[in-house]
């Protein structure tokens, strides 16, 4: 047997805490933009900050994370991750329904969006609910995304792909 055959698990350390910590910290700076928005700072000085915390903090947490954990308490978080996701893969064939339904929810918040701009007084308490409804489109367009199946990303990965050429079947 080799070394990491024989090699039991450990407890994670206070490093490996400290790790996690960290990157849940960094992962839940951008909730704090709206608390910056609010502030009587000044715009200069609230762009900034919501910049950081949007873009530069969340980064700067990960690494110092990574740091902390060392190699093995990356390796460990990332082996997780990807076990859950191997879990719950996406399924590879969808039925004909589950598509149509799929493209639908996929694509109503483009139409939306692409309308909505043209007719917003058109749209009952639009104006004084946008935040909930385009987070709802956001919603929608991810939820697609996972309804559609794995064989729609591949079509969307082929959009990118110079060479890709379509292949109908009679």
């Amino acid at each position: 047997m080799n070394e990491k055959q024989t090699k039991k698990p450990s407890a994670p350390g206070w490093r490996f805490k400290l790790g996690v910590y960290l990157l849940v910290l960094g992962a839940i700076c951008p909730l704090f933009t709206p608390v910056v928005a609010i502030t009587g700072l000044s715009t200069e000085w609230k762009a900034a900050l919501s910049g950081l915390l949007l873009v530069g903090i969340p980064e700067i947490f990960s690494l110092l994370a990574i740091a902390v954990m060392g190699k093995d308490g990356f390796n460990t978080i990332k082996e997780k991750v990807f076990a859950f996701f191997k879990r719950h893969a996406l399924p590879k064939e969808v039925s004909r329904t589950r598509y149509r339904i799929g493209l639908v929810l996929f694509l109503l918040p483009f139409l939306f969006g692409w309308l909505a701009p043209y007719g917003t007084e058109l749209i009952p308490g639009y104006e004084s609910h946008r935040l909930a409804v385009n987070l709802g489109g956001d919603f929608l367009l991810i939820l697609g995304l996972f309804v559609l199946g794995g064989e729609f990303w591949d079509k969307v990965k082929s959009l990118f792909v110079y060479e890709a050429r379509t292949q109908f079947q009679a």
